[in-house]
């Protein structure tokens, strides 16, 4: 029996400062040091006006970019799970903030979790970036008739999606059938419990599933009333280090693709905000590469974690930007995945979810 299924998917004004030189002549100054006195406050007054002018040119450079742009405010989302390692160092870097700001941008979080309500932000347009979207929640959103494309790549991370459960005998596909798995719809987990029961010629009919959130799947796992959780990130790193068995990784089975998006419109309106939205990206890429003792630190402070568990799950994600003929046919293969599980009921072609410009040949 086949189910429909649906997916659960927020310019700091500088100061003016006037420097005024002033001296004190005594009554015995000669002419010479009177005439030196008067030049050099002739020319710091000078310097003053230069440096008070720079000033107001910079502000009204910045008012009248934006208003050459048209925009004042741009919101992105803020997604931190399960390791979202750039929007962290992103947002406490102000490095978007930054960026946007030289231009008269004011930046905005949004911090939505869910990727259906973070497309419809997107579709509302309470929200211009979606920074750090899942595949499937795009390939929805499009499917629906939406306007969402993807700029570029955020992350790939197979091997942090992971079905964990406390009976040691349950290492195949075949060993899970008739047994009750629980996990979020829609997901790359769910994906991954597809794939995974396909390598055997099975099928989600084949087990019991119980759609819920993955901490909701891991104390449900804990209590008993789960054979298999269904976890990702910190989640599925701690059921590692509290000894439960792996029944397996996504590795090799999913792509676990995660993308940066905006509207087709928003992109073809500000082409110079995409150039600058990358720009940005690429200076979180410098930060975490040139300082990763400083970025795991920053990481653990902001999930609350241990220094060394971010150590240890972060070789398990590849945080390059650049869109690659892997991640089209990744994103392909989730398309797939979806119209079978009558998640989207028309085919969907995985390239034209691209902005043409975010292309690699």
């Amino acid at each position: 029996m086949r189910k429909t299924l649906f997916a659960l998917f927020t310019a700091a004004g500088l100061a003016a400062f006037s420097l005024s030189g002033c001296s004190s002549q005594s009554s015995d100054s000669s002419p010479s040091q009177t005439e030196g006195t008067a030049a050099s406050d002739a020319e710091n007054a000078a310097d003053s006006s230069a440096e008070d002018s720079s000033e107001e040119t910079s502000e009204s450079s910045g008012s009248s970019q934006t208003a050459a742009i048209g925009l004042d405010k741009m919101v992105f989302t803020y997604v931190t799970s399960p390791l979202n390692v750039p929007s962290i160092i992103e947002r406490s870097q102000g490095i978007f903030a930054d960026a946007f700001g030289q231009l008269g941008i004011d930046v905005e979080y949004a911090e939505i979790t869910s990727g259906a309500d973070q497309t419809q932000a997107l579709a509302s347009g309470d929200v211009q970036v979606l920074y750090a979207v899942g595949g499937s929640s795009v390939i929805l959103s499009a499917a629906n008739g939406a306007d969402i494309k993807i700029v570029n790549m955020y992350s790939r991370s197979p091997k942090a999606f992971c079905l964990y459960t406390k009976d040691e005998t349950l290492t195949t596909p075949e060993s899970l059938a008739g047994k009750t798995i629980g996990g979020p719809v829609g997901t790359n987990l769910h994906e991954l419990l597809a794939a995974y029961l396909a390598t055997a010629d099975m099928s989600i009919d084949d087990v019991n599933y119980v759609n819920m959130t993955i901490p909701d799947a891991m104390a449900a796992l804990e209590g008993g009333s789960l054979d298999v959780a269904m976890v990702a990130g910190a989640t599925a790193y701690q059921a590692q280090q509290s000894g439960y068995h792996l029944v397996t990784d996504g590795e090799g089975l999913i792509d676990a693709t995660i993308a940066v998006a905006v509207t087709e419109e928003f992109a073809d309106t500000y082409p110079q905000l995409m150039d600058t939205l990358t720009a940005a990206q690429e200076t979180i890429a410098d930060f975490m590469e040139n300082q990763p003792d400083e970025t795991l630190k920053i990481v653990a402070q902001e999930l609350d974690l241990d220094t060394a568990a971010v150590e240890a799950m972060y070789p398990d994600y590849n945080f390059s930007i650049e869109i690659t003929e892997n991640d089209i046919a990744g994103l392909q293969r989730t398309a797939d995945f979806m119209l079978d599980a009558e998640m989207i009921q028309q085919e969907a072609d995985a390239s034209s979810l691209f902005l043409e410009q975010g292309k690699t040949e």
